[in-house]
């Protein structure tokens, strides 16, 4: 088919089709208020009564299949809420006290990783919702679709169907989820994530994973992409290269030499 204004659901059967994930893809949206929250919602401090980290949210809706809003009132983690506006940068943070010890040698190291992480304007968001393509029933700023290197490579020669050239993507280890949400909405173009170490620990992202994130308004030059692609041969799962003679042990040769005329083969 041509693709042409998917919705969210017709969205998530072409990249199923095409990329067999084996959690949901993702839609996403950041909302200014908790009146823009969708009513069929949870929210983990009102519903679950714990505090969530947004890739911990996020793993809640690839998993689990919820539609689920992280917002100010019940982010766990501070990193997340300083990237996503929920909570005003401070010295402390800018400074790069975060990250020293940890993934930088000092503060000085650590300050040039958090002046290169993407990030929103304090209060500029109220909530990120996240949930299954299939099932949300808003449209979404980015879709993000977890898989393993193959299904991501899936996903990139899907994207460069109609323009060419390359994805470029930035890699910290650190704090995917603004990568995931804020570069690619504040670019406009799709990004290869590498799930960070915080993912790992919080949204239980697993080492053979990597994920996929781009802007809701390319889905149809996407599903194009995916759709051309596969007519062209790329394909997933990959096809193994079948049309070979084997060569096997010793032992097993020697069988020919009992066979009538006792057979051999070089």
């Amino acid at each position: 088919m041509t693709a042409t204004m998917l919705s969210p659901a017709a969205l998530a059967k072409a990249i199923e089709e095409h990329i067999r994930p084996n959690t949901f893809p993702v839609g996403i949206k950041m909302v200014a208020s908790a009146a823009e929250i969708p009513e069929k919602a949870k929210r983990p401090g009102r519903d679950l009564k714990i505090d969530s980290a947004l890739c911990q949210g996020l793993s809640f809706a690839r998993h689990y299949g919820w539609v689920i809003a992280v917002s100010r009132e019940d982010i766990s983690c501070p990193i997340g809420a300083t990237l996503f506006g929920f909570q005003p940068r401070v010295d402390h943070f800018d400074g790069g006290h975060c990250c020293a010890g940890m993934y930088t040698k000092d503060a000085a190291a650590g300050a040039k990783t958090e002046a290169a992480a993407p990030c929103f304007n304090f209060g500029k968001y109220f909530a990120m919702v996240s949930g299954p393509l299939s099932r949300i029933d808003f449209e979404p700023d980015v879709v993000l679709a977890f898989g393993n290197p193959a299904q991501v490579m899936r996903l990139v020669t899907g994207a460069l169907w109609e323009s060419g050239g390359y994805v470029h993507s930035r890699f910290s280890g650190r704090t995917d989820c603004a990568d995931e949400v804020i570069e690619t909405m504040q670019t406009g173009k799709p990004q290869v994530i590498l799930p960070c170490y915080g993912d790992r620990i919080f949204g239980q992202t697993q080492d053979h994973e990597m994920a996929f994130s781009f802007p809701w308004a390319m889905r149809d030059s996407l599903v194009r992409g995916l759709e051309g692609t596969h007519k062209g041969g790329v394909r997933y799962p990959i096809p193994s290269y079948l049309r070979y003679t084997g060569t096997f042990p010793p032992s097993y040769e020697k069988l020919r030499e009992f066979w009538p005329g006792g057979e051999t083969k070089a």
